[in-house]
């Protein structure tokens, strides 16, 4: 289901719901199930305030003001861009503005809260007396201001009127002004005043002189007409005589004179009618030679452009031509340079190329050597390990002596064949204390041989071995080896 709607003309109908992003603004629309219409008025709105300010002397005052504020309108002189604009503000005035009353407190004190608000801020910077003088230019600056807050709202300022400035109870400092202006043109009155009446009366004493002055000169003037009068009438009997007398001769002279201008005229007539024949003949004669002049003058020019065109061409060729021949030098220049600047951002690559290879090939060999370290350190905890491992169970074995693993491990290691060495070429061309031991066998070898003989032999070195690291080191025999004596012998 759908209903067609149409607005008036000072409205406009603002839908929303189905099938609408925002809002939609027209003057004419179908309205379908899903859909809200509600129509809004375009005509603007008059509201009066009395907004309280202060100059910047800290004066109060009290401004009186009539705004006609409604939503903007298009008009046909409106351009594309102006139309877009003013419908965006007139959808934002459909949102905040138009579901509400324009005669409601709500909007009144909105608008109004604007208004004082950029009143008292214009006023603040503002003198008293400027802001009396310049009444035109404060109610310019308030407008624009005012119109700047009310964009956000889209609104827009069709008229503002700011009436006289009123004082605040208290502060008369406009009954003061006009009382002072009141005294300043009294005073000024009755100066005039002052001056009237004295103009008045030197001007009443010479009026006084010029009439008698007057009447005098009048006076005078009568008689002297008088006696003239008489004069002239006895002249004008005499000229009339004369005239008449005149007349006539003037008369017969005329006469004679309209024959000899009728002789005279026919002279002229035949001397111009003459003389325009030669000059029309001369005339003649004198526009050709014009005609002719122009002609050569036409071919001089026509010469003189020809030459001209000429050498401009040849100019304009040799232009051209020096121009490609500079546009071909700094082409190739421009080239060799472009060129000699890639051959050296290809050099510089190359060498950034050459020491990347040589730092990672350093970082290679470096994390080589720091993984073959790991390795090592690795091998040789692992080592240390089995080691630990290899004591440990040899210390369990040997039911926790720690005396007869160290000896074990200084045999198994080698420690004491390695002393004897040491010792030996310690002493090696000295005079040793030599200690041997025997079990009373010959010495020179004579006795039988056999396996049990030179086992005899080994256990023969080993007291005087004994005796000599506990000498040298204190460190004492193993008791499985057997013990030494006081004397140093070993002991079995």
């Amino acid at each position: 289901m759908a209903r067609f709607v149409v607005a008036d003309a000072s409205e406009y109908l603002a839908i929303t719901g189905w099938g609408i992003e925002d809002v939609k603004l027209a003057k004419k629309s179908l309205v379908f199930v899903g859909q809200q219409c509600k129509k809004f008025s375009l005509a603007p709105v008059n509201y009066s305030f009395e907004v309280n300010a202060m100059s910047a002397e800290k004066l109060p005052f009290i401004l009186p003001a009539v705004y006609t504020i409604g939503p903007p309108v298009t008009t046909p002189e409106h351009s594309e861009a102006e139309r877009k604009e003013l419908k965006a503000k007139l959808v934002l005035y459909a949102k905040l503005i138009a579901p509400l009353e324009r005669s409601s407190n709500h909007v009144e004190e909105l608008v109004k809260g604007v208004i004082e608000g950029e009143t008292r801020v214009m006023a603040a910077e503002l003198t008293m007396e400027e802001i009396f003088k310049g009444t035109k230019a404060f109610k310019h600056m308030v407008f624009e201001s005012v119109q700047k807050e009310l964009d956000q709202f889209g609104l827009r300022i069709y008229n503002s009127n700011v009436k006289q400035l009123v004082d605040v109870p208290g502060h008369e400092y406009f009954s003061y002004l006009g009382q002072k202006t009141q005294q300043d043109a009294a005073s000024q009155a009755r100066v005039d005043v002052a001056q009237a009446r004295m103009k008045g009366s030197v001007g009443e004493k010479e009026r006084e002189g010029l009439t008698k002055q007057n009447a005098a000169k009048v006076d005078a003037q009568t008689k002297v007409l008088s006696v003239r009068q008489q004069g002239e009438g006895l002249k004008e009997e005499a000229k009339v005589k004369s005239e008449v007398q005149v007349f006539e001769n003037a008369r017969e002279a005329d006469i004679a004179a309209a024959k000899a201008d009728l002789a005279m005229k026919k002279a002229e007539w035949d001397r111009r009618a003459k003389l325009a024949e030669v000059e029309a003949a001369k005339a003649v004669a004198i526009r050709e030679a014009e005609l002719q002049m122009e002609v050569e003058v036409k071919n001089a020019l026509c010469q003189t452009e020809k030459l001209k065109a000429d050498q401009l061409s040849k100019a304009t060729v040799h232009y051209d031509t020096q121009v490609q021949e500079s546009n071909a030098l700094f082409y190739s220049r421009q080239k060799a340079a472009e060129a000699a600047l890639y051959e050296e951002t290809k050099v510089a690559e190359a060498r950034k190329a050459q020491a990347d290879a040589r730092f990672f090939e350093q970082r290679m060999a470096e994390d080589a050597r720091l993984y073959a370290k790991q390795r090592e350190a690795e091998a040789v905890a692992l080592v240390g390990k089995a080691k630990s491992e290899y004591v440990a169970s040899m210390l369990a074995a040997l039911g926790g002596n720690y005396n007869a693993v160290r000896d074990y491990l200084m045999i198994d290691g080698g420690v004491y064949a390695e002393m004897a060495r040491i010792n030996a070429g310690a002493v090696n061309g000295m005079q040793p204390k030599i200690s041997i031991w025997s079990n009373g066998v010959g010495n020179d070898g004579g006795g039988e041989g056999g396996a049990m003989e030179q086992v005899g032999s080994v256990y023969k070195m080993l007291p005087p071995l004994l005796s000599t690291v506990h000498e040298q080191t204190g460190m004492l025999p193993p008791p499985w080896m057997g013990t030494l004596s006081k004397d140093g012998t070993a002991a079995s």
